[in-house]
């Protein structure tokens, strides 16, 4: 049971943080009401690690970009991320880790991750749709039945095999936020989320489950088409160009137009307040997805409007 909430867990930031990124431009050009002037905009330095200082603080903080999975073999730190680590007071994710080890937060977790009613992917697709879908994923390994219930967004994250249930236990990936938790924990630092579990899940309650269902069997369809981009977007992180992600994510059709607002921009609006508000209280290393901090929208750009100071810690 474990094995299985502590994947679902690196489903659930996988995809929402590394898939969903795609329109923060777009949305800068299209809404009347943002309050960021895209024009102004000047494309981010290649940099993982950034620190932030301004707006009457103490100390500097610390704002990092991970992704969520990687090849062990292919892990690294940017120099300065663990000098960053060690002096923060806190270190912040996107969900606070330590809720992995809770019990209910756990199955809380586990019975958000279903659809509602009843529904299975068999009430989603047609026959048809359906065996190719059983496949695919028969093909992968994968018993389906056990995932009947899913919600179908969850499946897409692995359904190209970029993603594989065994990997994580097996240690053949490393998550950078469980990596950066076990820094936390071996060090006593307390760590925090800038959203719940519970605002996660209800986020990917906002796309219909048809649409979710349609999105999966785009993505088995793709075939050989979506295989590699796991591999170049390691490549692009390695060379710590966050723009470069973003143009990645950009030119993915991974389904999710339409829907942009409420799994990417809002959430990086909603971060900047509990990001000011903790940042009074001592230094604070953020570890969040990096398909989060680029674009006129991105964590970056708005920590620089509400008045803070951004600079890349470079090589």
């Amino acid at each position: 049971m474990h094995k299985i909430i502590l994947f679902l867990f690196s489903l659930i930031v996988v995809f929402s943080s590394c898939n969903t990124s795609k329109s923060a431009t777009d949305h800068s050009n299209t809404s009347a009401t943002t309050e960021t002037n895209a024009s102004n905009y000047q494309k981010l330095e290649k940099a993982l690690l950034w620190k932030i200082s301004g707006n009457d603080l103490a100390a500097p903080s610390y704002l990092y970009g991970t992704i969520h999975m990687i090849p062990s073999d292919e892990y690294f730190l940017p120099e300065g991320t663990l000098s960053a680590i060690g002096g923060a007071k806190k270190i912040m994710f996107e969900i606070d880790m330590k809720d992995m080890n809770d019990i209910s937060k756990q199955m809380g977790l586990l019975n958000q991750a279903f659809m509602k009613d009843d529904l299975t992917l068999k009430d989603l697709y047609t026959d048809e749709q359906y065996a190719k879908v059983k496949k695919h994923f028969d093909s992968m390994g994968i018993p389906l039945f056990l995932m009947e219930r899913m919600k179908p967004m969850f499946l897409t994250v692995f359904a190209s095999g970029d993603v594989d249930p065994g990997d994580l236990q097996s240690g053949k990936i490393k998550s950078y936020e469980m990596e950066f938790y076990d820094l936390a924990e071996s060090s006593n630092k307390e760590t925090g989320g800038l959203e719940t579990i519970e605002y996660q899940m209800s986020v990917f309650d906002s796309i219909p489950y048809q649409e979710q269902a349609d999105m999966l069997l785009q993505t088995i369809e793709m075939g050989d088409e979506s295989s590699g981009s796991m591999e170049e977007m390691v490549k692009v992180y390695k060379e710590q160009d966050i723009e470069g992600m973003q143009t990645l994510f950009e030119e993915d059709d991974s389904g999710i137009e339409g829907h942009e607002d409420v799994l990417l921009v809002n959430r990086n609006k909603n971060w900047i307040p509990v990001m000011s508000e903790e940042m009074k209280n001592g230094p604070i290393f953020f570890a969040v997805g990096a398909g989060h901090l680029g674009g006129p929208l991105g964590v970056i750009n708005l920590l620089r409007e509400a008045g803070f100071t951004l600079e890349p810690v470079l090589k």
